[in-house]
C-alpha cells in the first residue's frame, strides 16, 4: 500500500495465511525480531518511535487448534513484550474472554 510499511509474517509450509501490519511511513517504526522461545509462527512485533519514547505493537493470530508448544510462545512473546509500553492486538481465538 503506497505511503504505508508493511511488516508481515507469512505462514510456513502452508498456503494463505500469516500477519501484515502497516505503519504510515511518515511514523517512525522498525521491526523487532524475538528470542527463539518467544518466536511466534503467526506474529509481528514492531517498535513506533514517538518522540522521546517507543511504543512497541504487536499483531497475533492463535490458531483455534494450537499446539501446547506455540501457545507457549505466544505466552513468552506477551510476557516478554509487555514489559514496555505495548499494544498487543489480533485473533487470539478465547471465545470465553470478552
Amino acid at each position: 500500500m503506497t505511503g504505508y510499511v508493511m511488516f508481515r509474517k507469512d505462514r510456513l509450509g502452508r498456503r494463505g495465511g500469516g500477519v501484515i501490519l502497516y505503519i504510515k511511513e511518515s511514523i517512525q517504526a522498525y521491526e523487532i525480531k524475538l528470542e527463539k522461545e518467544a518466536e511466534c509462527e503467526e506474529a509481528v512485533w514492531c517498535n513506533i518511535v514517538t518522540g522521546k519514547s517507543t511504543l512497541t505493537v504487536g499483531l497475533v493470530y492463535r490458531s483455534p487448534n494450537i499446539s501446547m508448544e506455540e501457545n507457549e510462545k505466544i505466552h513468552n512473546a506477551i510476557k516478554e513484550m509487555s514489559k514496555q509500553d505495548c499494544i498487543i492486538m489480533g485473533d487470539f481465538n478465547h471465545g470465553h474472554i470478552q
